[in-house]
C-alpha cells in the first residue's frame, strides 16, 4: 500500500518510540515520511541488543493495560497486543519466606477487585491494611489529583502510611513507575500513575502487561514496516547534525548529505534536540539542556534450560548497604520459549549500583535471588550481563516543567517521554507524545502554503509552550 501523492514532506528526527509513533501516525494520515535514527536498529531505550547469541532487551518493560495509545498503535502496525503481551493481574508478590507480601488483585470489577487484593493479601498486619484502604480511598475521593506538589515521601507521611507498607508496596512501585526515589518524586506524577492502576475504573487498565517478544520487535520494527507500505523510508545508521529553515520548511544536515522537508518532528534526546534547537529556540534549548536523568540497570543471568521461576516475574527487597540491589525479578523463560532459564532483574533508580563494576553488581544480584527464592543454584549462573541505561528517564520531581510538543515554529513538533505529561517517563508517554507531535504536523499541514511560514499574525515566532 502507497501514500497518497499529495501530503506533507515530513522528517521525523528519532526511531525511538515516540518517533516511530509519530511517523506511524503521520504515515496512516497520507504523509510522506522519512524516519532518520542515528543507529542502525529503532528503539532507542527499549529495544534488543545481541549478547552471547541472545537477543536482549536493554532493559526490561511492564506496561499496564491502560496504555491505550500504545496498545492503539501496537494494534496499527499488525502486532496483536493477547499474543504479543503476557496479561497479569495487578499485584506485588514476592518470594515466599523472604520477608515480602503476597498482594494480587482478583479478576473482580473494579474496585472491587483492588478491595480483594487487599483482604487476601499475606504479609501485611491489620495496621498496614487499613492505612492502605485509608490512602487509596482519600485519593479516589480527591479524583488523584493533588493541587500543590509534594514529593512522594511527604505525600505518604502526610497520609500516616505504614513503615512496612511503604517499605513492600509504595517505595518500590514508585521508583519502578517514576525511576526517581521517594524522598525526590513528584506525588502528582504518581498518582497519576496509581490512578490506571491501583484506582483504574476498569479492572482490565490495572492489568500488568508483560513482552513475550523483544522491545524492537514488540512495535518498532513493526512501525518501520508499516511505514515503508505506506510510501515512508526508513535511514538508519543517518545522523541529524543541524537544522535550519528553508524557505517555508526546514532543512536538514544528515551524515552525507542536506535534504529538505515541509516539516520535522524531533524525537531525538532532549540534549540532542536542544542541540538543533539552539538557533532557533534558545530558551526551549536551554529547558532541554537543564533536564536531569536518572539510570536503570538490568542484570540478565543465565541458567540451566530447565530452571523455572514459579511465578512469572516477583518483586524483591532491595537494601543497596547491605548488598542488594534487585528490585523485579523476570523469568524471560516463562514469556519467550526461546530464552528458557533466563532471568531478568531490574534495579532502577540505579545511580549507586551504576558505581558497581559489571561482575560485582551481577554477582551481588545472583546471590540475592539465591537467598530470596531459597534456590542456591541461581548464585552460580553460566553467564550474567548488565545493561545500564545511564539516562533511562529524567528525574521526575516535583513541579518540574516540561516542554509542551508546540514549539512555537512553524512546523517543527517535539516529541519524547520528557514532554508535558501527567504520566513520567514511560512508553506510553512516549507514544502518547508522537502522537500528538504528529496531529500538530497535521494542523499545520491544513494551512494555505503562503501562511506555513508564519507562526502568528504577526510573523514572528513565538516562545515555545511549556507546562507541566
Amino acid at each position: 500500500m502507497s501514500a497518497p501523492e499529495h501530503g506533507l514532506n515530513v522528517a521525523v528526527v528519532g526511531g525511538g518510540w515516540a518517533g516511530c509513533a509519530a511517523a506511524v501516525e503521520l504515515a496512516a494520515s497520507g504523509a510522506r515520511v522519512t524516519l532518520v535514527e542515528s543507529a542502525r536498529s529503532l528503539g532507542g531505550r527499549a529495544r534488543a541488543v545481541e549478547v552471547n547469541g541472545t537477543l536482549l532487551d536493554n532493559g526490561q518493560h511492564i506496561l499496564l493495560g491502560a496504555y491505550r495509545e500504545t496498545l492503539r498503535q501496537l494494534r496499527q502496525v499488525g502486532i496483536d497486543p493477547d499474543a504479543a503481551l503476557l496479561r497479569l493481574p495487578v499485584q506485588m508478590r514476592y518470594p515466599e519466606g523472604s520477608g515480602g507480601m503476597d498482594f494480587v488483585a482478583p479478576r473482580w470489577p473494579a474496585p472491587l477487585h483492588l478491595f480483594g487484593a487487599l483482604l487476601r493479601a499475606k504479609g501485611l498486619a491489620r495496621e498496614d491494611k487499613l492505612a492502605l484502604a485509608r490512602f487509596t480511598s482519600a485519593a479516589r475521593w480527591m479524583g488523584w489529583v493533588l493541587y500543590h506538589d509534594c514529593t512522594v515521601e511527604e505525600l505518604l507521611a502526610r497520609f500516616d502510611q505504614t513503615p512496612r507498607l511503604n517499605r513492600l508496596l509504595w517505595h518500590p512501585l514508585c521508583i519502578a513507575a517514576l525511576n526517581t526515589p521517594p524522598e525526590r518524586a513528584s506525588s502528582k506524577v504518581f498518582l497519576a500513575v496509581l490512578r490506571d492502576s491501583l484506582g483504574a475504573s476498569r479492572r482490565a487498565a490495572s492489568d500488568m502487561l508483560l513482552p513475550r517478544l523483544d522491545m524492537g520487535a514488540l512495535f518498532p520494527q513493526a512501525a518501520a514496516r508499516y511505514l515503508e507500505a505506506h510510501g515512508g523510508r526508513v535511514l538508519g545508521g543517518v545522523k541529524a547534525t543541524a537544522l535550519g529553515r528553508a524557505g517555508d520548511g526546514w532543512q536538514l544536515a544528515l551524515s552525507e548529505n542536506v535534504a529538505q522537508f515541509d516539516a520535522v518532528v524531533l524525537a531525538t534526546p532532549a540534549t540532542q534536540s536542544a542541540a538543533l534547537l539552539a538557533a532557533h529556540a534558545p530558551a526551549l534549548a536551554e529547558q532541554l539542556t537543564a533536564l536531569d536523568y536518572e539510570p536503570i540497570a538490568t542484570c540478565y543471568l543465565q541458567y540451566e534450560q530447565t530452571l523455572r521461576l514459579d511465578l512469572p516475574f516477583y518483586a524483591l527487597l532491595d537494601d543497596p548497604a547491605q548488598g542488594r540491589w534487585g528490585q523485579f525479578a523476570f523469568d524471560r523463560g516463562q514469556l519467550d520459549a526461546a530464552q528458557p532459564g533466563l532471568l531478568a532483574v531490574v534495579v532502577s533508580a540505579a545511580g549507586d549500583a551504576a558505581q558497581l563494576g559489571q561482575d560485582a553488581l551481577a554477582a551481588a544480584i545472583a546471590g540475592q535471588l539465591a537467598q530470596d527464592l531459597r534456590r542456591p543454584e541461581l548464585a552460580a549462573p553460566r553467564w550474567t550481563r548488565v545493561i545500564t541505561e545511564k539516562r533511562a528517564t529524567f528525574s521526575c520531581t516535583p513541579d518540574l516543567a516540561r516542554p509542551g510538543n508546540d514549539t512555537g515554529l512553524p512546523g517543527l513538533a517535539l516529541a519524547g517521554d520528557y514532554t508535558a505529561s501527567d504520566y513520567p517517563a514511560t512508553l506510553e508517554t512516549a507514544v502518547r507524545s508522537g502522537v500528538e507531535a504528529a496531529k500538530l504536523i497535521r494542523a499545520y499541514g491544513t494551512l494555505p502554503r503562503e501562511k506555513r511560514s508564519l507562526s502568528h499574525a504577526d510573523g514572528a515566532v513565538a516562545p515555545p509552550s511549556v507546562s507541566s
